[in-house]
């Protein structure tokens, strides 16, 4: 599903380039739940942003269901995006204004294919699945980070994608709610769900099918579970 052919990525910050990401190489198949461990500042958020399109290669091709995703236009990605992808972030990001089921319905009003009252009962049949069918009419600031972490991850799956990206997704978190948010994302993997995940914590290694460190821009193969046929 996802293909990274011998990808760099440059930034130039202050008169020096910065290259996160050096001559990367990868394939994730569908349904594969695979980890990027490393550092602040080894280049994983990069990576991820990279799959999403988000941000483009400085060298190499990026490509996702076949596509390259620089052949894309700026709608066509998007498109892509809405429909295929769920982002789980590494902070909140919930808007403070809305209610929870308001912010996790979101996403279906960038959707065609979802009305607008389809789109608040797929966002409570989400926020149920994930332990929040008492929170719908509460605001962000009175959940608590794991509630917010599951928000975001209901958020994430709203239009159904068939992958999905997280960035740092148990951060901030006790050892319980880690392992609790962990078991939610093995159980989205395991619905067909494919997930590309970057860490920091070699702890949750045991969660995916492949895991990579990834260190001065470089990945290396450090885990490998073949259960779902993982290249």
């Amino acid at each position: 599903m996802i293909k990274l052919q011998e990808v760099t990525k440059e930034f130039n910050l202050d008169q020096q380039v910065i290259t996160p990401v050096k001559e990367v190489s990868l394939e994730i198949g569908k349904g594969d739940f695979v980890m990027v461990i490393g550092r602040s500042g080894t280049g994983k958020s990069t990576v991820l942003n990279l799959i999403a399109g988000l941000i483009k290669p400085t060298a190499g091709t990026v490509f996702v269901e076949g596509r390259d995703l620089q052949t894309l236009s700026d709608r066509d990605m998007s498109k892509l995006r809405s429909s295929d992808m769920g982002y789980v972030f590494q902070f909140p990001s919930l808007l403070p204004s809305l209610t929870i089921i308001d912010n996790i319905a979101v996403p279906a009003s960038f959707a065609i294919n979802k009305s607008k009252d389809g789109g608040r009962k797929r966002a409570k049949e989400l926020l149920g699945m994930l332990g929040l069918g008492d929170r719908l009419d509460c605001y962000p600031r009175h959940l608590s980070a794991g509630e917010q972490k599951r928000a975001v991850i209901a958020r994430s799956l709203m239009n159904e994608p068939k992958i999905l990206l997280a960035d740092e997704p148990t951060s901030d978190l006790d050892e319980q709610t880690e392992r609790e948010i962990m078991g939610l994302l093995k159980q989205i993997n395991d619905s067909g769900v494919t997930i590309v995940m970057v860490t920091h914590s070699l702890g949750l290694v045991p969660f995916c099918t492949r895991a990579y460190s990834m260190d001065k821009g470089k990945l290396n193969l450090t885990h490998a579970n073949n259960k779902s046929g993982a290249k």
